[in-house]
């Protein structure tokens, strides 16, 4: 009896869980314990998508043989913020599609290789940095970041041209609903996010100097654009975009600019009209 009792002593003692340790998950035939992970909490499923994703990450047990306890994963997401890198790819990515869609003017028009949107809003920006020079009154950064963000939101909305008779409430709700969009995938509580939106508004209600001078700028690239394929591609008749502006111009700068892109557009069509001229004498 006594041998009997001392064997199970024995075994107790051989036993980590009698010592109040707990079971090694590597010691069932050196196969890992299974851990099922646990359901999305609700709080998860509706809030970051990053975040959701760390969390149904599994849970992997040591692969070594030491039964020290480790740091289980936590149940639920978080409460920092997620990784900023991820939003911001995900932010720039939407930014691709302005790279990638041609302006509805153009492409209705049918001109050879339309410039993208994001074009036209590069050459944008330079304007306005050379617009503002100089002028005490005006802000040149802001005038700049102004240009980079007016369209932006055409990145999800799409660039609303007034042929397609969308009227300016519902074209103004239709991109402040992809802006919203678009800037809650970089984190709306990111100072940067609230700066663009304050920015996108201010250019929209067109009621500073800076946002007065880039609603000329667009309306200047938009003929010089008009201008250039009409000398490239001779075919073109473009000047329903010439006529668009008329008398909206607001700035002297725009005003300027615009009468100068005028004066050598009716310069190339006097010489085309020259040459058109020329080549019938031959022929008749």
């Amino acid at each position: 009896m006594g041998r009997l009792n001392a064997g199970k002593g024995e075994r107790a003692a051989a036993t980590p869980g009698a010592q109040g340790k707990r079971p090694c998950p590597t010691r069932n035939g050196g196969r890992p314990r299974k851990v099922v992970a646990a359901a999305t909490p609700p709080a998860a499923r509706e809030g970051d998508r990053d975040a959701v994703k760390r969390y149904r990450q599994p849970f992997h047990p040591p692969t070594t043989t030491s039964c020290r306890p480790r740091a289980e994963p936590p149940r639920f997401p978080p409460s920092s913020p997620p990784r900023t890198g991820g939003r911001t790819v995900d932010f720039l990515m939407i930014l691709q599609r302005l790279k990638a869609t041609k302006r509805t003017g153009w492409v209705r028009k049918g001109v050879s290789g339309p410039e993208s949107i994001a074009d036209h809003m590069y050459r944008m920006s330079v304007m306005a940095m050379i617009a503002a020079d100089g002028d005490p009154s005006i802000d040149q950064t802001k005038c700049i970041k102004l240009a980079i963000v007016h369209d932006i939101a055409e990145a999800l909305a799409g660039d609303i041209a007034p042929s397609d008779g969308v009227s300016k409430a519902e074209k103004h709700r239709l991109e402040t609903t992809a802006l919203a969009e678009m800037l809650g995938r970089l984190g709306t509580d990111r100072g940067v996010s609230r700066e663009m939106r304050q920015l996108w508004e201010e250019y929209e209600a067109g009621e500073t100097s800076e946002a007065r001078l880039l609603k000329d700028m667009d309306k200047v690239e938009m003929i010089l654009q008009a201008h250039e394929y009409e000398e490239d591609q001779p075919t073109m008749q473009l000047g329903e975009f010439f006529q668009s502006v008329e008398g909206k111009l607001k700035t002297q700068t725009g005003r300027q600019w615009a009468d100068e892109i005028a004066r050598r557009r009716a310069e190339a069509q006097q010489r085309r009209r020259q040459q058109q001229g020329e080549e019938d004498s031959k022929d008749s």
